[in-house]
């Protein structure tokens, strides 16, 4: 089930697109007229979001039905069809723009995660992704990577304790900072840490972390991380990693990769829909 803020968000971009009413699919008095809408892809590539669809229309108009010709994570060819969509042109067409937007956007996110997974498969390491989503479509986001093969690293700021540059800075230390999360934190909650040197991660391990993120070091820092670390804490490496370095870190022996670009600078799949009337399909 869909959370009730990711339906409001969709909601919202429908009213967004639509305004006032589809003037356009009004001038040519499409009215009732029943059809299909065949979701195509253009390239080859991961899907992902396809529920989106029926929620889309279930806003829309209760008259349209939605038929999955693959489910999300299946990686498709160009020219695929992955869904096909039944009910009044005007309906389809309202909400084609929309529809289109969240399927391109989700499954760009799944293709290219699932392409860097396939990187490091062959390596204990576990690829998660960051806070760095378009304000709004968080759980979203965080679903294709999950669909592409990727995991989750905090969804809110809620989620865990994670010290970086400005709050070790504002408590006055690593040390500092590290006795002061303890103190606060519940039991159940891992306290990670951001540290830029290897003195620095000796001096988080020694203050009681679990986790320690290695920021912006080079693969040979991580490989003298980890045998300064041993099994003492886990090991996330973030900042300057992408697909053409990240096996290199993977072989470094890091525990978790983190990567922002999962979700903020992805290339959108090339997703289309075509209308045909029932005569044209032979129904």
């Amino acid at each position: 089930m869909l959370p009730f803020y990711v339906r409001e968000h969709i909601r919202l971009a429908l009213e967004e697109d639509i305004g006032m009413g589809d003037i356009t699919t009004e001038a040519i008095a499409v009215g009732d007229e029943h059809t299909v809408g065949f979701v195509k892809v253009k390239e080859p590539g991961v899907v992902a979001g396809l529920f989106v669809l029926e929620e889309i229309y279930r806003v829309l108009s209760g008259n349209v039905r939605v038929e999955y010709m693959v489910k999300d994570g299946e990686e498709v060819a160009s020219g695929q069809v992955i869904a096909k969509i039944y009910g009044p042109a005007a309906v389809i067409l309202m909400g084609e723009r929309v529809a289109l937007n969240y399927l391109q956007f989700l499954s760009g996110i799944a293709t290219k995660t699932r392409r860097i997974i396939n990187k490091v498969k062959d390596y204990p390491v576990r690829v998660v992704d960051t806070r760095k989503t378009v304000p709004g479509l968080r759980w979203l986001s965080k679903y294709a990577v999950r669909v592409g093969g990727g995991h989750n690293h905090r969804f809110n700021l809620s989620d865990g304790i994670l010290l970086k540059d400005n709050h070790i800075k504002a408590a006055g230390g690593i040390e500092e900072a590290i006795k002061r999360a303890r103190k606060y934190a519940p039991h159940t909650l891992k306290i990670e840490i951001e540290v830029e040197s290897l003195e620095g991660l000796k001096e988080a391990i020694a203050a009681g972390a679990d986790i320690v993120m290695l920021d912006n070091m080079s693969p040979q820092r991580v490989k003298e991380a980890r045998k300064i670390a041993g099994d003492k804490v886990l090991l996330e490496a973030s900042g300057g990693i992408n697909e053409e370095n990240i096996l290199e870190y993977a072989r470094a022996g890091i525990d978790v990769i983190s990567l922002g670009t999962l979700t903020h600078s992805v290339k959108a799949l090339d997703i289309s829909l075509d209308l045909k009337s029932l005569k044209e399909t032979g129904q």
